[in-house]
């Protein structure tokens, strides 16, 4: 074979290698701007085809009108503020505090929250995470509304719902700011239970939480005893409770409700030392007769939360709760905290409590669907890297997942990535039927925040009683960053958003 010919054969073997490379390379270039409407490919679940077309817009989809029981303005700066430990950082604040400052509401009571952007450069937006709020106010940048520039102010308006444990956090550039502290809890009381104190208010510039406490807001008294809210939070390496590092400690005796709010991108396991207790809800969902527990943990998944009830000794030790990393002291003033533990297992929600109604039949489901998740080499906006998939495919080619209204939805979570995945769904609650082929005996678990370890398959349902354009994506926020993401979209449900242009929703 002459040396021409040998190059020849070797321009048209690089040509079959490079070819295709390039061609995935260019077909995975985003445009400047796109609507998420245009992602993929719609997935009907094997229910009707849609004839409805943009029936509603998704800015159409708000909150009631009215005079608010609830008026809130929360403030986002990127500025310097101290943690409770003394360790200064820089990140992002709401009034100047990180976490931000705890919302407070009665169940039925309309709330009205001014986000204002003093100084976040990129923009900013607050996702009531847990809270099923018209779509108009989930707070999605590029999906449910602009990002708010530096200067600029938007009201969200939501009615409380069901009463429980949830929080807020920015949903624009989410992996950077809500890692960099722009979050803070929000907490629904039952009807009945009295006003609920006074929230959102703005301490000066670098105020965090006190010596000993959790912060602002954190620890309310009423007549069944202490409420106590422990929202937990990485900084830079730094594992805190209430903005805390090492040991804070809360003055209590009887009875408190501990509400554990994990705002990390990883599971926290709880323990508890020094009383029993019983696990009094999950993603703001009561469970059916909660049993007594005593040395077992309890993971909460990212995103998630975890309420606690349990009854402080009026004698002897104090009662330490460990949340991996820091800890947590309940007590009389001087007690000495009982001995960290061992935990003797890990509760399993799925076979916890007892059985009650679902208000739904998955056997009559009117769509299923299966997310399998996967990890797969190629390129993502023309980046290179190892790639979350979706169904087999990477972002944008994720699918979109059609409902309709009153739809009785079934949902396959398959986690074949070899990584576990916080899977949270917007706007919805799903109950929990089964866990790698063993269905749920226990309590009814309704999730809004899903850890599935690799290899699991869960099977979910829900009532798609919420119409709007849903995000659908993984909790730890990087992955989220790198392509995890569907959407669950109503049929007729129109999106005048974009990404782009300002709007990074991630």
């Amino acid at each position: 074979m002459s040396r021409r010919i040998r190059l020849a054969v070797a321009a048209v073997a690089a040509l079959a290698v490079v070819g295709p490379l390039g061609w995935a390379w260019q077909d995975s270039l985003l445009p400047s701007t796109y609507s998420v409407m245009d992602l993929g490919r719609p997935d009907l679940g094997g229910g009707p085809d849609a004839h409805v077309h943009h029936g509603v817009s998704v800015a159409d989809l708000t909150g009631p009108a009215g005079e608010p029981d609830v008026a809130v303005t929360l403030t986002a700066r990127r500025e310097s503020f101290v943690l409770g430990g003394g360790e200064r950082m820089t990140g992002y604040t709401v009034n100047h505090l990180s976490p931000g400052p705890p919302i407070r509401a009665t169940e039925g009571q309309l709330v009205a929250v001014t986000l204002v952007n003093e100084s976040v450069a990129d923009g900013v937006t607050l996702h009531w995470h847990g809270v099923d709020v018209p779509n108009a106010e989930d707070g999605v940048a590029g999906v449910t509304q602009d990002a708010v520039p530096q200067g600029g102010s938007h009201v969200y308006r939501f009615r409380a719902g069901r009463p429980g444990s949830y929080w807020y956090h920015s949903h624009q550039v989410s992996h950077e700011q809500v890692r960099q502290g722009l979050f803070g809890a929000l907490v629904i009381e039952p009807a009945g239970s009295g006003p609920a104190p006074g929230s959102g208010s703005e301490p000066g510039p670098g105020q965090g939480p006190g010596p000993a406490g959790l912060g602002p807001g954190a620890v309310v008294a009423g007549p069944a005893g202490l409420d106590v809210l422990a929202p937990v939070h990485t900084y830079a390496n730094l594992r805190t409770v209430g903005g805390r590092t090492g040991t804070p400690r809360v003055d209590a005796a009887g009875p408190v409700r501990l509400r554990v709010v994990n705002t990390d991108n990883d599971t926290v396991r709880v323990t508890v030392a020094g009383a029993p207790y019983r696990l009094l809800a999950l993603d703001a969902r009561d469970l059916h007769e909660p049993g007594e527990l005593t040395g077992e943990a309890v993971l909460v998944p990212a995103g998630g939360r975890a309420d606690l009830g349990l009854v402080v000794p009026s004698t002897g030790p104090a009662v330490r709760v460990d949340l991996g990393g820091v800890a947590l002291v309940l007590g009389r003033p001087g007690a000495a905290p009982a001995p960290a533990l061992s935990p003797a297992g890990t509760v399993d929600p799925l076979r916890y409590g007892t059985p009650a109604p679902l208000g739904l039949d998955p056997g009559r489901a009117d769509r299923r669907f299966t997310l399998r998740i996967g990890r797969f080499p190629g390129f993502v906006d023309g980046r290179p890297g190892v790639w979350w998939t979706v169904n087999g495919h990477l972002f944008p080619d994720v699918p979109m997942f059609v409902v309709r209204e009153g739809d009785t939805v079934v949902m396959t979570i398959v986690n074949g990535s070899g990584k576990a995945h916080p899977m949270h769904l917007h706007g919805h609650h799903a109950v929990i039927l089964s866990r790698d082929g063993t269905p749920a005996t226990g309590s009814p678990e309704w999730r809004d925040s899903l850890d599935v370890p690799a290899g699991s398959t869960y099977v979910l349902a829900f009532r798609a009683d919420n119409p709007g354009i849903w995000m659908d994506h993984c909790h730890n926020l990087d992955h989220a960053a790198q392509g995890l993401v569907a959407h669950v979209a109503y049929e007729g449900v129109s999106e005048p958003y974009r990404v782009g242009r300002g709007n990074a929703p991630e």
